[in-house]
């Protein structure tokens, strides 16, 4: 069992910058692959971000590739999402999400791979 829980979040400027956090519950939190998500008002839940459970490899969407970094410190039991020069569209309820198991990189923005996910932390971008 592992429980996520995201903070970090709040209102920003457009062209600021944020780094959200998710800490985990859980001796085994280094096995996992961990994603980050995104829901804005209107739209349906989208991929942001995913890391592999050593951190060697990430993968991004396009929308924040280049803007965003995904990383992870497993002795904190904590992954982490870097987000600079942030767009009012990146306004959103930010949310991680823990995976026993991806084989390709291209499962990482796929829901269903997910095991466990968090509560969502609130970012607004202001334009």
């Amino acid at each position: 069992q592992v429980q996520l829980v995201e903070s970090g979040g709040g209102l920003v400027q457009a062209g600021g910058s944020l780094r959200l956090s998710c800490a985990a519950s859980g001796r085994t939190f280094s096995s996992y692959h961990m994603g980050w998500f995104r829901l804005a008002p209107g739209k349906e839940r989208e991929f942001v971000a995913g890391i592999n459970w050593s951190g060697a490899d990430t993968f991004y969407a396009d929308s924040v590739k280049g803007r965003c970094t995904v990383s992870r410190g497993n002795a904190k039991n904590t992954v982490y999402l870097q987000m600079n020069s942030l767009k009012p569209e990146d306004t959103a309820v930010y949310y991680c999400a823990a995976a026993a198991r991806i084989d390709y990189f291209n499962y990482y923005p796929q829901e269903r791979k997910y095991d466990y996910w968090g509560q969502g932390t609130q970012v607004t971008v202001s334009s």
